[in-house]
């Protein structure tokens, strides 16, 4: 028969043995000892109070891992040589979920690991808290028992509130200060997400909060108005000379974002809306709050994903405004002496802000807000700098001219770090320098692997000032050229022959490269505004790509059009978004040919060569695979929505986003599933996306037979370089050895056979 658990008494009341215990931990943080006697104190004040037999406290390491740093009761030399992976064990297991673990036999739970240097096997009874302060897990508290047992309610809180008191500690500095390097990056380290890669070392610039509108109240209303107009003038001008900067002379996403913003400075309506408002009555900083406040109010009930960028950018350009009235010098923090290194911190920021900044002095960017795919982003990557956002709490962990260090390879953030970890860093980033000129050396060279496989590496783009890339980055041509973005710039729907201009330039500058048209993949998180749309629930599973298509089918039929004249008897390579059946691409493919005979009627050249194809990004064609190979001649794997909808899991939110590793097996065999069936039917196979873009990624894409990747420009050199120390044959049979033996991540696996083959990840 199973044991049962006992509950044992206690020998006093949860009450006065919790007071008991936060009077006796503001006693041992008094004391002068350092911080590792304190935490060895800590452990036996605890056991002895709440009648534990073993009390250890762990914490998490740089490397997520976690440390056991102080224990009563478990072997005293398993302190500092005990690591546990993430997510290994109970322990693993409370600081990965970071919620209380309470169980009566520990050794029970399939979660439990054995670790035999510890002499915990003759201990039963298990509860664990984390160790939390502002959301992150710093480690980990634990008590166990000999006798089996089912901790209280009163024990769980008493060892809550005693882990959330060490957590204060650990990051002020009472135990951190002599404990290691592990509680010092604990005191240092602020998460994000990376938005604009590289490392930057350098000294906390607060940007300019919003201002505050005090003086609502015009006393001369022609007043107002002559400084509005001017203010206004003043805004456009800023906006001119922004644009003319040599640094952002070339062409790319940023100068659309700063076209945008011109394109908003210089909306009649916007400044009729704002003179209407002072000659009611209001001065010119109380006119622009007005009108920014109504137009947030009407924007936010759409809950459209297009209008809350565009709120974004007028709430950018509003505040502009006021910072020109208030100071007639805009960004008042820009125009301070800035310090050589600066690294700007900020709650939320506008594109045309960064840009105010002196570039030769700016080398980083950290931001509260924000995603790697806002405007301020798409400016950083331009600018080169390295960018952090979704920094939750880090304005209030900084002061003007803290020493700090950004990170955006993992998206970390480290506050007033150690000497240790500047010099660390400093060497990362004298190494990324060099690495990067390694890769500007290799871009004339094609992407062959040691066991001699070409690999075709294309990059992604969407406007024809992307094209200056392809030269840039050594590619092989455009893997995915998303057509939707010319619609998504324009102030109204494109006509035929702007449209076949703008083709006709992307196949000019491509010149003998290839280029893969995707037709227009709008509706989700991609609207037009000038095309009704209706309100959906949930818009990434609604009406867009080729289902929008097929039900206005003048939108296609015109794009396919304008595509066949910019060809002009040259090869034309069509892909469909969004396919879910085979009868959506044979309805595209009737139409197509459609607009072949007319073209052909009317006298104009036809494509010397057309292909059709179609991404793969929903996951009922995973079980129609064959046929629809027969209807397409190569098909793209859209490996950012396909990953989404296998995994129920929206890319775009926080929380879930990142909860499925790509290289997860079951990923992985649905994808070797695709690449299996196109060579049945010896249809090309490529992959477009993210994923292909990061160097341990591409060793388990081109292992899974994939010879053709579409990528941003930046991620070229680095797949390149790792292509060209990899053996496929060996990655391969790897690969296949461990892929259908698991259901969880191939990550570590792959950064083993990574690490022992010498490959440059």
């Amino acid at each position: 028969m199973p044991k049962r658990p006992v509950e044992e008494p206690h020998i006093a009341s949860a009450e006065p043995t919790l007071r008991l215990i936060l009077r006796r931990l503001r006693e041992t943080m008094a004391e002068t000892d350092d911080g590792q006697r304190r935490l060895d104190k800590i452990v036996r004040l605890v056991s002895g109070l709440m009648v534990a037999e073993v009390c250890s406290i762990y914490l998490k390491r740089q490397d997520h891992s976690l440390e056991l740093f102080a224990t009563e009761g478990l072997n005293p030399a398993a302190v500092h040589n005990l690591f546990m992976k993430r997510g290994e064990g109970l322990v693993g297991r409370c600081a990965e979920l970071a919620v209380p673990v309470n169980e009566p036999d520990a050794q029970a739970h399939p979660a439990f690991s054995f670790r035999p240097e510890t002499g915990e096997e003759i201990y039963h009874s298990f509860l664990a808290v984390p160790i939390l302060r502002s959301g992150d897990v710093l480690g980990v508290l634990t008590v166990q028992n000999k006798t089996l047992r089912h901790y209280s309610d009163d024990d769980v809180e008493a060892l809550q509130t005693t882990a959330m008191v060490l957590a204060e500690h650990l990051v002020t500095g009472t135990v951190a200060s002599t404990t290691g390097a592990a509680i010092r990056a604990i005191d240092d380290l602020v998460r994000g997400q990376a938005i604009a890669e590289g490392i930057a070392l350098g000294h906390v610039v607060l940007h300019a909060p919003r201002v505050a509108v005090t003086e609502l109240v015009a006393t001369d209303v022609a007043h107002e108005v002559e400084r509005l107009e001017a203010a206004i003038g003043e805004l456009k001008a800023t906006l001119d000379a922004l644009m003319n900067q040599s640094h952002l002379a070339r062409a790319g996403e940023h100068r659309d974002v700063l076209e945008a913003y011109r394109m908003f400075a210089n909306d009649r309506g916007w400044q009729r809306r704002l003179v209407e408002a002072v000659r009611s009555g209001l001065t010119a900083e109380g006119a622009v709050d007005q009108v920014q406040n109504r137009t947030r109010a009407r924007m936010l009930r759409l809950q459209d994903p297009f209008w809350r960028d565009r709120l974004r950018d007028l709430d950018d350009l509003s505040d502009r405004l006021l910072r020109v009235l208030v100071s007639a010098t805009g960004n008042d923090a820009a125009r301070q002496e800035l310090p050589h290194d600066t690294i700007i911190v900020a709650r939320s920021m506008g594109a045309a802000d960064l840009l105010d900044y002196d570039r030769d002095r700016l080398k980083g960017l950290v931001i509260e807000e924000s995603s790697s795919h806002s405007h301020v982003a798409i400016v950083a990557r331009a600018l080169g700098i390295a960018a952090v956002g979704g920094a939750r709490g880090i304005m209030e962990r900084v002061e003007p001219g803290s020493p700090i260090i950004v990170d955006a390879e993992a998206g970390e953030i480290y506050i007033r770090p150690s000497s240790q970890v500047v010099s660390v860093y400093a060497d990362k980033a004298r190494f990324r320098a060099r690495r990067q000129r390694q890769y500007d050396a290799l871009r004339d060279r094609p992407a062959v692997t040691r066991d001699g496989v070409r690999v075709e590496l294309h990059i992604n783009a969407g406007l024809p000032v992307d094209l200056a890339h392809i030269e840039e980055s050594g590619a092989d041509g455009i893997g995915l050229y998303r057509t939707e973005l010319q619609f998504m710039i324009a102030p109204s729907l494109p006509r035929l022959e702007r449209q076949a201009a703008t083709y006709r330039a992307v196949l000019d500058a491509a010149g003998d490269r290839p280029v893969v048209f995707r037709t227009l993949d709008i509706g989700g998180d991609k609207v037009l505004p000038y095309l009704r749309s209706t309100l959906e629930e949930n818009p990434a599973l609604g009406w867009r790509g080729v289902r929008l298509a097929l039900d206005r089918p003048a939108l296609l039929q015109t794009q396919i059009r304008a595509m066949i004249r910019a060809a002009d008897g040259r090869p034309l390579t069509i892909m469909v978004p969004m396919v879910s059946e085979r009868a959506e691409i044979e309805a595209v493919r009737s139409l197509i040919e459609g607009e072949l005979q007319r073209a052909d009627r009317r006298g104009h050249r036809v494509p010397s060569r057309l292909k059709v194809g179609i991404m793969i990004e929903v996951p009922s064609l995973l079980f129609a695979l064959d046929e629809v190979m027969e209807v397409v001649d190569f098909v793209s794997i859209g490996s950012n929505d396909l990953m989404q909808y296998l995994y129920a899991a929206d890319r775009g939110n926080e929380r879930v986003g990142s909860r499925f590793d790509a290289l997860s097996a079951p990923f992985l065999r649905a994808l070797r599933s695709i690449v299996r069936a196109g060579h049945r039917h010896s249809r090309p196979v490529s992959l477009c996306g993210e994923l292909g873009g990061r160097p341990l990624e591409a060793v388990a894409l081109v292992a899974l037979g994939l010879r053709s990747l579409s990528m941003a420009p930046a991620s070229i050199g680095p797949v390149k370089a790792m292509l060209l120390s990899l053996d496929v044959g060996r990655a391969a049979a790897h690969v296949d050895k461990i892929i259908d033996s698991s259901s969880a991540s191939l990550r570590d696996e792959l950064l083993r056979f990574a690490e022992n083959e010498g490959l440059e990840i």
